[in-house]
């Protein structure tokens, strides 16, 4: 059934530094909040590459360096490294975060850098894992360290991804009601573009 199925040489994931290595000279810079970049929907990253299973994201939100460790040792230690492999979906942490120190004043100009985060979309594909193996094999492992990120994430495998897909499809097919909350936000229905934000009209009303 899995032959088909080719095992690289390197199964486990990968160690990602803590803190982005910058050339020599060049100072650390420091970012804005850009939330931005955390709210809408993922564009890139919402397809399996493998065709088997992968634990995917339901909102926006952060990745710390902690929950990247988090990830790497609990699949280390449940995987089984002779049939499976694992493979990160996300970059290394990248934004710098900034705070300043406990009882300083106001003022001053921005903070010193704390630590570093990636921000995450909704649909975002956060790790993969393949290889000669069923579904319920990986599904408690994965399901238990998906609970403890930082914002509502599932396990899904392709079969389940491509049903969701299908099932949205045929279910705005068969709507036959014109007056959805897409209709009321795009036609600006009682004015409520004066109290919607612009990215609700964008995505509307989908993503906070």
């Amino acid at each position: 059934m899995f032959d088909h199925v080719e095992l690289p040489q390197q199964r486990r994931l990968t160690f990602l530094p803590k803190v982005p290595v910058y050339p020599i000279g060049i100072r650390p810079p420091k970012m804005q909040k850009r939330i931005i970049e955390m709210r809408g929907p993922e564009i890139v990253n919402t397809e399996l590459i493998h065709k088997q299973y992968g634990i995917v994201a339901e909102q926006g939100g952060r990745m710390k360096w902690g929950h990247y460790e988090m990830l790497r040792l609990g699949i280390i230690r449940k995987m089984d490294q002779r049939r499976m492999f694992a493979e990160w979906r996300i970059d290394a942490p990248w934004k710098a975060l900034t705070k300043k120190g406990q009882g300083k004043r106001m003022g001053g100009g921005k903070g010193s850098i704390s630590e570093y985060c990636h921000p995450i979309r909704s649909g975002r594909i956060i790790i993969e894992v393949a290889g000669r193996c069923e579904f319920e094999e990986v599904k408690g492992f994965l399901n238990m360290l998906a609970e403890k990120l930082p914002f509502k994430a599932k396990v899904v495998n392709y079969e389940m991804m491509q049903k969701e897909k299908e099932q949205k499809q045929l279910l705005e097919k068969l709507n036959e009601n014109e007056y959805s909350r897409k209709y009321f936000i795009r036609n600006n229905v009682l004015g409520c573009w004066d109290y919607v934000s612009p990215y609700e009209v964008e995505w509307d009303g989908r993503f906070r």
